[in-house]
């Protein structure tokens, strides 16, 4: 691994490379904060693939590309004076300092929990007039969902036991088979929503990651249905000529592999 003098060096080389690249390449040049978030948004999906798959090569990447963003908002914030790189760098110094007093200051912790609750109770100190504040709304809904259930656990809104949570999610379940058979469109929606936002509680009480494990699930799903379509192509037909029960005899294969 390299020296802290090493590190250093390496970002200022970043930060050199930068200042080139505003000043001299057309493309860089004429990017703004609008422009790059897009892109930024994918590139933090492309790590979080990266992440999924464990692909280590592939991680240190992809948090390049997240580190070259997060240093062209910092040059474009001072081509407006508005603020720099060293002081996203201090206010992210400042924030974790302040916000770990048990590291920093007198206050004891006995566990993360305790961590979790002091650090939303000093946001709320510091002006926020609600924990959900710090929860974005352009994130996706699964994610979101999870974010606003941590936040108001650490201010101690939560149940006390993961079977509290079952037996909230088995309710929930209840209700939407009863607009199932009423066949209530709106309703059947509402209570699909609870019960997905009950599977998400329940995840977090089990120390499951809800967006990671659906993930993960997706690419199962993907690799064995790519591997049943690369198996119909072999004989020579396709799945829309398939019975189920000649399907399944490939999906089985797939789990196994």
């Amino acid at each position: 691994m390299n020296s802290r003098e090493e590190k250093l060096k390496a970002f200022d080389r970043l930060l050199t490379i930068m200042d080139e690249l505003r000043e001299q390449c057309p493309w860089d040049r004429k990017q703004t904060m609008e422009s790059l978030r897009h892109l930024t948004i994918e590139e933090t999906y492309e790590l979080g693939d990266a992440i999924l798959d464990g692909d280590m090569d592939e991680i240190r990447k992809e948090l390049g590309d997240v580190l070259l963003h997060l240093v062209f908002y910092s040059k474009i914030g001072s081509e407006t004076n508005d603020f720099d790189i060293a002081d996203v760098a201090n206010g992210i110094c400042d924030k974790l300092i302040d916000r770990h007093p048990h590291i920093y200051g007198d206050v004891e912790v006995q566990n993360e929990e305790d961590v979790k609750r002091n650090w939303e109770n000093l946001k709320l100190k510091e002006g926020k007039k609600s924990v959900l504040e710090g929860v974005p709304r352009s994130l996706p809904a699964l994610v979101k969902a999870n974010r606003i259930q941590d936040k108001v656990a650490g201010v101690g809104f939560d149940w006390e036991e993961p079977q509290q949570v079952f037996e909230k999610l088995k309710e929930e379940l209840e209700e939407l088979q009863h607009e199932v058979s009423a066949d209530n469109k709106d309703a059947m929606e509402s209570e699909f929503g609870d019960v997905l936002f009950s599977m998400i509680n329940y995840a977090r009480f089990l120390k499951i990651n809800p967006e990671n494990a659906l993930e993960r699930t997706n690419k199962k799903f993907i690799k064995r249905f790519q591997y049943l379509e690369r198996k119909a192509s072999e004989n020579g037909t396709s799945l829309k000529d398939m019975s189920l029960a000649e399907m399944d005899v490939y999906w089985n294969e797939a789990k196994k592999l």
